[in-house]
């Protein structure tokens, strides 16, 4: 009896070694890096137009030294990624209000390589008075499919760094840039 729970100790302690490789490998597939937008770290790729709408364009060092590519025109931001940032889809979507982005940039990460970001974006709710707080997540893919791919309400939902994440890792790669980015959770101030 002795040698049989013996044994089953053994298997019991075996499994729990296999489960946690498994575990081990699946959460290490994908992790996160941050770098920051600073605009005085980056180089200014087009300047302020006449008609005072656009103020101008920087190429600013990303992860690896990925190129992030920070516009802003009619006091709205825009953001892309890669080589040709300034041609992706990215580069052309904003929100609908006034906004402004936060400095933190999260990359995703697959076996080091990043597919997608996450950034927090600061809209102007009621003509100023109040700013709101949404996280929009960017497949990165060079070639026309580096746009985004999905919008967090962060004030309407609890989870939003969540739902965030998870629309990166199970929708970046493949999503239409044709099509606009999805709306996930509560879309409370999304609603516009």
């Amino acid at each position: 009896m002795r040698r049989a729970w013996s044994g089953i100790t053994r298997l019991c302690g075996l499994f729990a070694v296999l489960l946690g490789s498994v575990a081990g490998v699946s959460a290490a597939g994908i992790d996160s890096a941050y770098t920051k937008i600073q605009l005085q770290n980056c180089t200014q790729v087009e300047t302020a137009s006449d008609e005072g709408t656009f103020a101008g364009a920087w190429e600013c060092p990303g992860y690896r030294g990925q190129p992030v590519y920070v516009a802003e025109g009619d006091l709205r931001m825009f953001i892309s990624f890669g080589p040709d940032a300034g041609n992706e889809p990215a580069a052309r979507q904003t929100l609908p209000n006034f906004n402004t982005v936060n400095e933190t940039l999260e990359w995703r990460l697959r076996a080091g390589v990043p597919f997608a970001t996450i950034l927090r974006w600061f809209p102007s709710l009621d003509e100023g008075a109040r700013t709101g707080s949404i996280l929009i997540v960017t497949q990165l893919v060079p070639g026309g499919s580096t746009c985004q791919i999905a919008r967090v309400d962060a004030q309407a939902n609890a989870n939003a760094n969540v739902l965030a994440r998870q629309a990166a890792d199970t929708m970046a790669g493949g999503y239409d840039c044709s099509q606009p980015p999805q709306i996930l959770g509560n879309p409370g101030a999304l609603q516009w």
